[in-house]
Parts: structure tokens; C-alpha cells; sequence
């Protein structure tokens, strides 16, 4: 058995009886079986506020232009940010990994997970330039949440066929790439392959438990298995205007250009 490990588990539903609400079950007994540590946020029960406003930054000039982005950094920097946010972040601190658990709504995560990431993700807790110029940020594999592992379980109504190359939907992978490359990836963590399932609005008992079998392993892999090999900003791929470096990628179009 590996040594024990912190893990944040995130999920994002608004009814604990659902198919999220068993995964997530799952998650605790198999987490509980490797004796890792789990500390939970569940948004809809903690009713999680989905939207960056001027409550946010109570710091800032009562009627002055609100600058989200500057507003961001300063709260953080200042120790000036809500509590809400702080618990989360401190969540995000202690975790070795993070596993988000939410249903695939209109393409994308429900709007209360993105209002997650919006607050809890600050400038200057997750990411930030550490001096003038596109080279000096904390982004892209190397934000500052480097060292952290995230996994993406989904949900969604449709067919494993409707998500394929050819299919209506399009690629998962591609669906997910804002989730994946631009907030978990862009902020340092090592984000591995998206555990899905497929066909939820009715799982058959047998489907429910291959779908446990196959969570289990990844989630017994979460510390072993290979990440997503995204291409780091500085990692010598993309060159100063941070556009991949000719001779790089050829054969290959599209989001899939900025994996290994």
C-alpha cells in the first residue's frame, strides 16, 4: 500500500442521489481502503457563491472601476480575500490531488464548479507574472499549484459514440480542454486521462459496476499513472510569442498540437 496522501474531492451536484453522488461515494471507500486523507467541498450543499463580484474584493474603492484580475492579486497578496475563498484555497494547499466530480452540462461544467475555479483560483495563489513579459508567468505547468495531481469523473447523457472523432458531440478530450489544459494544467497540476461515464440517465446495475471497477483502478493509479503529456510554456516548445516552434507537431492539428 502507498504512503497516505492528502486528496480534495470536489463535486458538483445538485442531488446527492445521483450517479455523482454514488461515484463519489465510491471515491470515499476506495480512498478510505489506501488510508489517504479526503477532505471534501460539495458546492451545492455548501451553496457556493458562483459568481466574482464586488463582494468579493471589500477592500477596493467603494464605486471604483472594478479590474477583476488586479482586484484578484491584490485581495490575495493583501490576505484581504473572503473566507470562503481561503478555506478552499487552504483545501488546495493541503491536497496532494484533486478529483472534480460533475455531470457534463451544455458541454462544460455546471456554472457553480466554474464559479469555483473563478474565486478559489486567485492571481497570485494559482497563477501570476512574476515579472513583465509573457516568460515570466506561473502558467502552464508550471503555475502555482506545481506538484499537485487532478482528475477529472464525469458524467454524461450521451453515448460513448456520440463523444468520438466522428461522433455529434465531438471529442470528450476536446469538450474538456478548457477544464483540463486551461485551468488545472495552466495552474501546475499534473492532470491525469478523464474518467467517464457514459449513457448516465439510466445505468443498469451490471454498467454501474464496471463503471466502479474501472474508477477504482484509476483512482488506485491516481499517484502512478501517467499525466496528460500537455507541453509546458517554458519547457522549450513554444517559442517567445509563445506559439508552437515550427517543426514541432506536424501531422497533428487542432487542441492535439499542444500534447507531447
Amino acid at each position: 500500500m502507498s504512503s497516505p496522501r492528502n486528496i480534495l474531492l470536489v463535486t458538483c451536484h445538485p442531488e446527492p442521489r445521483s450517479l455523482n453522488g454514488a461515484l463519489r461515494d465510491h471515491a470515499l471507500e476506495v480512498f478510505g481502503r489506501l488510508g489517504h486523507r479526503v477532505e471534501q467541498s460539495d458546492l451545492y450543499a455548501m451553496q457556493w457563491q458562483a459568481v466574482v463580484d464586488a463582494r468579493d474584493f471589500p477592500a477596493e474603492e467603494p464605486g471604483a472601476r472594478l479590474a477583476v484580475g488586479a482586484a484578484s492579486r491584490r485581495a490575495t497578496e493583501g490576505g484581504l480575500l473572503t473566507a470562503d475563498v481561503v478555506a478552499e484555497q487552504a483545501k488546495l494547499l493541503r491536497a496532494d490531488a484533486v478529483i472534480l466530480q460533475f455531470p457534463l452540462w451544455w458541454f462544460g461544467v455546471p456554472a457553480i464548479l466554474k464559479g469555483w475555479f473563478d474565486r478559489v483560483l486567485s492571481n497570485g495563489f494559482a497563477y501570476g507574472l512574476t515579472a513583465p513579459g509573457a516568460r515570466n508567468s506561473s502558467r502552464y505547468g508550471e503555475g502555482k499549484l506545481k506538484g499537485k495531481r487532478a482528475l477529472l469523473s464525469v458524467t454524461a447523457g450521451g453515448m460513448t459514440s456520440h463523444f468520438s472523432e466522428r461522433g455529434v458531440n465531438g471529442r470528450l478530450e476536446d469538450l474538456l480542454f478548457p477544464v483540463t489544459h486551461g485551468t488545472l494544467f495552466y495552474t501546475g497540476m499534473e492532470v491525469l486521462p478523464t474518467v467517464a461515464a457514459h449513457g448516465t440517465n439510466r445505468v443498469a446495475e451490471e454498467q454501474f459496476a464496471a463503471l466502479r471497477e474501472a474508477y477504482t483502478a484509476r483512482l488506485e493509479g491516481l499517484f502512478s499513472d501517467a499525466p496528460i503529456a500537455f507541453r509546458s510554456q517554458n519547457g522549450g516548445d513554444y517559442d517567445d510569442d509563445l506559439t508552437l516552434s515550427p517543426g514541432l507537431g506536424e501531422g497533428t492539428s487542432g487542441l492535439a498540437l499542444h500534447r507531447r
